[in-house]
C-alpha cells in the first residue's frame, strides 16, 4: 500500500484526541472519526507505520485489523506539533511533492526546515 501522509497526521491526530493515563487507543474502537475519511484497511496500515517510524508507545497488533497503543513518543509529539497548522501541513506537502519523496523520514526533516524558516522570519532572521 502507498504512504498517504493525510492517513499518518489523521492517525495521530486521531490517537492523541483519545489517550490519556490508563486509557490506551483501541483500534478500531476509537477510530470512528478516522474510519470516516479511510478504510479500515488503510488506516490500520497507517497506524502501523507510525509505530514502525517510532511515534508510538506500546503499539499491540491483535488478530484482523486490531491493536492497542499506549501513547504517541516524544518523536511523534514532535512530528505532530510541526504540522499541527494547516499552512505548515500544506507547505510540507508541497515540497514533499517536488522533492518526489512523501517518506516518514523526509515529511519530518520538510516539516522541521519549514517551522525552523516559520521561526525565523517571525524572528527577523535570515
Amino acid at each position: 500500500m502507498k504512504l498517504n501522509p493525510d492517513c499518518i497526521r489523521d492517525a495521530l491526530f486521531n490517537i492523541e484526541s483519545v489517550v490519556a493515563p490508563n486509557r490506551p487507543y483501541q483500534f478500531p474502537k476509537d477510530a470512528q472519526e478516522l474510519l470516516k475519511k479511510y478504510s479500515s484497511e488503510e488506516a490500520f496500515y497507517h497506524l502501523e507505520q507510525c509505530a514502525y517510524g517510532g511515534f508510538l508507545i506500546n503499539f499491540k497488533r491483535y488478530a484482523g485489523p486490531s491493536c492497542t497503543i499506549k501513547d504517541i513518543s516524544p518523536q511523534g509529539h514532535k512530528f505532530l506539533a510541526n504540522i499541527r497548522e494547516d499552512t505548515v501541513w500544506n507547505k510540507t506537502k508541497a515540497i514533499a511533492e517536488k522533492v518526489g519523496s512523501k517518506s516518514l523520514d523526509v515529511l519530518i526533516q520538510i516539516s522541521t526546515g519549514v517551522i525552523t524558516q516559520i521561526a525565523k522570519n517571525k524572528l527577523g532572521l535570515p
